[in-house]
């Protein structure tokens, strides 16, 4: 219900907003112009829904070969004591544990394209233990929170953006960004915890945690002093080597175990086709909503307001101009990024604002596309606390990338 009363107030705000500029100050383009952004986010939405069908079809076979051969259940039993008192919703050693671990560790390593069609998956096999089928489960909610903040332990794409834009260290972003996902992901964790009643003071998620840190630690001290060339091509071959190493070995797992390895790919590829087409209208519904809001100029309204409060109240307001790519980020990963390197090219790919502006991008998500997507894949309409547990998510990690920003750049 909350999304429907969110996607209802985009709407009647852009309206609202549009019409007092065509009456006071004489915008007779305004009208037009909100039209064609919407067309075009709705065609951009049935592109990015149909640009998901070829990986789609690959990966949800891949993963039927893997339940075949066993391997999910492996999966699900290694995550086993972490999920059972995160997810008590989900039954021990049942598949949907092992493709929210793989989920998980392709969202870690940016692997965006292996990420969305496990993660997918994922929610389609939460799906089958939710009793009312438009409603989403405690355990669906806590899983879409953690995918919309989840831990990103190597920002690629900020740290390749910075290098093209001529930063004189485009890893620089690295600790402090790695740092905010963190954050991000802690503080979506606890939302959706105190809205279940989860106890998050058990040895099996305190352990759990305290491994993420350890591996931040080992990732910062091994690539932190590298050359960002060198550490993109690491992180490249890390990621590379991980996905095509868990292909191979549904592959061979299923050959061992003599099922038809083909027939079970071929099988899943038709559940990945039917996925991918599924969530076209609840894209797009998202997608133009969004499109409404921002051309209007809400957005622009919003950031002048905070720059107005904060500079009343005399606070430092050098981090106002990045600001847009946090809010942005939480409606659209490439809009937020397109803002990003306007900051850089306006303030300068080394300045404060350019920085905070890569922190943000390295460690939030797209939480109303998750959503759409996520939710939309088995046809959720009421996602009860799951949007203000992602906004809150949101939230944390945008306030904590401002700090952190002013920690390491001052």
């Amino acid at each position: 219900m909350a999304l429907n009363y969110v996607w209802i107030a985009f709407f009647v705000i852009a309206f609202v907003v549009a019409l007092a500029k065509l009456l006071f100050l004489g915008d007779t383009e305004i009208f037009s112009q909100l039209i064609n952004g919407m067309f075009d986010s709705a065609k951009t939405g049935a592109e990015l829904s149909l640009g998901l069908v070829g990986i789609m079809t690959f990966w949800l076979g891949i993963m039927k070969v893997g339940e075949k051969a066993g391997m999910i259940s492996l999966f699900a039993k290694g995550v086993n004591p972490f999920f059972s008192k995160l997810f008590p919703g989900v039954p021990k050693n049942h598949p949907a544990n092992g493709s929210i671990i793989m989920n998980f560790s392709a969202n870690m390593l940016g692997l965006d394209n292996a990420a969305t069609p496990v993660g997918l998956k994922a929610m389609q096999e939460l799906q089958e233990l939710n009793p009312e089928k438009e409603t989403a489960t405690n355990a669906q909610i806590m899983f879409l929170v953690l995918n919309t903040a989840g831990i990103a332990l190597i920002p690629t794409s900020v740290i390749a953006l910075r290098l093209a834009s001529g930063a004189a260290n485009p890893t620089d972003i690295f600790i402090p960004s790695l740092i905010g996902t963190f954050i991000s992901f802690i503080s979506g964790m606890v939302a959706v915890a105190f809205y279940q009643k989860i106890n998050l003071f058990k040895l099996p998620i305190l352990a759990f945690l305290a491994f993420f840190i350890g591996l931040m630690a080992v990732l910062y001290f091994g690539l932190h002093n590298l050359p960002p060339e060198q550490m993109e091509k690491i992180t490249g071959l890390i990621g590379g080597l991980l996905i095509f190493s868990i292909i191979m070995l549904f592959i061979v797992f299923g050959a061992v175990k003599r099922i038809n390895v083909y027939d079970a790919f071929i099988d899943g590829a038709k559940e990945g086709f039917g996925t991918a087409v599924m969530i076209i209208p609840f894209l797009i519904a998202i997608l133009v909503a969004i499109s409404a809001f921002r051309t209007t100029g809400c957005m622009d309204y919003i950031v002048n307001a905070v720059a107005y409060v904060v500079s009343a109240l005399g606070m430092d307001t050098r981090f106002v101009p990045a600001l847009p790519v946090g809010l942005m980020k939480t409606l659209s990963g490439g809009g937020a990024r397109g803002l990003m390197v306007d900051v850089m090219q306006t303030y300068g790919v080394d300045s404060f604002q350019g920085r905070l502006a890569s922190v943000i991008q390295g460690s939030s998500e797209t939480t109303f596309y998750v959503l759409a997507v996520y939710f939309g894949s088995v046809g959720i309409k009421n996602s009860r606390h799951a949007l203000v547990c992602g906004l809150i998510a949101d939230a944390v990690g945008l306030i904590a990338a401002i700090i952190l920003a002013y920690i390491f750049f001052g």
